[in-house]
């Protein structure tokens, strides 16, 4: 069993890694392709990380419940720690370094990724009290479908016949909603990509977690989850033939495709961990064990290096960007992933000190 939780532990670790390299890079504009998001549907190795934390959110919801009941204080530490993770999401949105201290009150970003984070555990969690596997299935498979129904068939009111689309347009949905409720508090001012409605089809990327860590336990034969792997690739990208795979509004394509390799990248893991018993990926296991931590320290740092200038020309992360990392003998693709790769180094290095002085903060 612990060698199951460890795997858990070395994704989780390896998924914020990967989320800290993504987010800071030397300069926004010279990025290599596999390091970007896709500008609207598609899939760049960079969209499968938010889905994967989200996925083992999901394991880890089975094995901290799978023997709790449905009780007032089992419900507080789930509302608790739900909390907890949107202050801190909003936190990062409403802080500046520098007087007033905050951002203004009109325009900043409500939603975000701990702020999605919190809501997708709060609602997962308290499904997994109270419904049994087969009905989470269910259930996840329907908001998948009605889903896609909603977004794609719907029509619109006095829009003189105008059809919904899934591209990024006035008439999505997805966008539509965002832009009438959250207005001025949008990352783009036409759409957030962790928005209102995009929210439901996340809860099914989690509930898919929840699934995958109840098959895991007691786990004997690895090939079930290779075959789970496929079953959810397959249908995934059978599926965006109707519905594109598009990370921005979450659709159930992105659902399905993002959870097979998930699935497949723990089920490697697993196998190289439980069948093989090899010993490796411990500085991942180091970094899962702080995740959220980590994580939110990297964005509010790499937010504060933006905003405090240096001088009239640079801020602190262009300061120490161009002084050390330009050089003539790299492409400016390269200093960008460089700067990105010291930045996650620092952060494995912290993560090592706070495992050897027993520090884990739990959020």
């Amino acid at each position: 069993m612990k060698q199951r939780v460890a795997s858990v532990d070395i994704l989780r670790g390896f998924t914020i890694i990967a989320m800290i390299l993504v987010n800071t890079p030397g300069d926004w504009g010279y990025v290599y392709a596999p390091l970007s998001h896709a500008k609207w549907h598609g899939l760049t190795p960079t969209d499968i990380i938010f889905p994967f934390f989200l996925f083992i959110v999901g394991i880890s919801i089975y094995f901290a419940y799978k023997n709790k009941k449905a009780t007032y204080i089992t419900y507080k530490k789930i509302i608790n720690r739900s909390l907890k993770l949107i202050g801190l999401g909003l936190f990062i949105n409403l802080f500046l370094p520098y007087f007033p201290f905050v951002e203004s009150l009109e325009t900043f970003r409500i939603p975000g990724v701990l702020q999605r984070i919190g809501i997708v555990f709060l609602i997962s969690a308290s499904l997994y009290l109270n419904y049994s596997w087969k009905t989470l299935l269910a259930l996840s498979f329907f908001i998948l479908i009605g889903y896609w129904l909603f977004l794609g068939f719907f029509p619109f009111p006095n829009t003189n016949g105008i059809s919904p689309t899934f591209s990024r347009a006035p008439n999505n949905w997805a966008n539509y909603i965002d832009l009438n409720i959250l207005g001025k508090h949008m990352w783009q001012p036409d759409y957030d990509p962790e928005g209102i409605l995009s929210t439901l089809p996340a809860i099914s990327s989690c509930i898919f977690g929840i699934l995958i860590g109840k098959l895991l336990d007691g786990l004997k034969h690895v090939y079930k989850l290779f075959m789970v792997a496929i079953a959810f690739l397959i249908s995934g990208y059978i599926f965006s033939i109707w519905f594109p795979i598009n990370k921005t509004i979450w659709t159930s394509s992105f659902v399905l495709v993002t959870c097979g390799w998930a699935t497949l990248v723990l089920g490697i893991i697993f196998y190289l961990i439980d069948v093989k018993k090899l010993q490796f990926g411990t500085i991942f296991k180091y970094v899962g064990m702080n995740a959220i931590t980590l994580y939110f320290m990297s964005i509010l740092i790499s937010k504060c290096m933006y905003l405090i200038k240096v001088n009239e020309s640079y801020n602190l992360h262009s300061y120490l960007y161009k002084s050390i990392f330009i050089n003539s003998f790299l492409s400016l693709e390269m200093s960008s992933l460089l700067y990105a790769v010291s930045v996650v180094f620092f952060y494995v290095i912290l993560a090592y000190i706070l495992f050897k002085k027993n520090i884990f903060i739990k959020v």
